[in-house]
């Protein structure tokens, strides 16, 4: 796929309405593995009755790999409503697959409506313009805080929020580990050679006192000695330049 210009370039509908036109009849596209990848550590967190909510869909085969998985009642929503039609039209032949436009600052959704909410690389597109891991902007925050506190007002109490992402715990447990979200955290890992990351959050749980610590340094976290510096690499997918955000 065409690359944008800058990273921040993923924020943008614009760029996301482009890619899915340019890539109509293409296979599904996987950021951070597919479900085989992690199947194992969402499974144990799964009910066959669970209503859950897939953020970001894009055009990822996760919601069908999940249906076909024994987890039936998916809602997938993505801001793009060019790869949400797509999607509609891909899977019209699984009518229990719902599709929507939303924007995951404001979904349109009652409180306590799904029982689990995943994402897969949306966090890590919506913080793809930042220029330093290790100090993550006001607007990079607020607007992480402003998912993250939709995602907790529309789980149930005992609810489960999975996020997969290349993102690795001492720059993203911050972001997660805030106590107005009342949930607890959990770390763990998939994917062979390279690593990805998957973050287990329980609605009705509570963080450690480590995790309070990370948490509270949200905007001014400590500096490393020498910080490297995340360039867009023109090679290969984008973001991944700016995974550690």
């Amino acid at each position: 796929p065409e690359l944008p210009e800058q990273n921040c370039g993923y924020r943008e509908v614009q760029y996301w309405d482009q890619r899915y036109r340019d890539a109509a009849d293409s296979v599904p596209y996987e950021w951070f593995g597919n479900f085989s990848s992690f199947r194992a550590l969402l499974e144990p967190e799964l009910r066959p009755e669970d209503r859950i909510l897939v953020l970001g869909c894009g055009n990822s085969a996760l919601s069908y790999e999940l249906f076909l998985g024994g987890f039936p009642d998916v809602t997938s929503v993505d801001y793009s409503s060019v790869v949400v039609a797509a999607m509609q039209a891909r899977y019209a032949h699984v009518p229990r697959l719902r599709w929507e436009t939303m924007d995951v600052r404001a979904l349109n959704f009652p409180s306590g409506s799904f029982d689990v909410v995943l994402e897969k690389g949306m966090l890590d597109a919506l913080l793809a313009g930042e220029q330093d891991p290790w100090a993550v902007s006001s607007e990079g925050v607020h607007t992480v805080d402003e998912v993250l506190s939709e995602v907790s007002r529309v789980l149930v109490p005992g609810g489960r929020f999975m996020s997969m992402t290349s993102a690795a715990p001492h720059f993203r447990t911050r972001h997660y580990a805030q106590p107005h979200y009342g949930w607890s955290l959990r770390h763990a890992t998939y994917g062979s050679g390279f690593h990805f990351h998957l973050y287990l959050m329980h609605k009705g749980g509570e963080l450690n006192v480590a995790q309070l610590a990370l948490g509270s340094q949200i905007l001014s976290p400590p500096r490393p000695p020498a910080s490297p510096c995340f360039l867009q690499d023109s090679d290969h997918e984008d973001f991944l330049s700016a995974i550690q955000l």
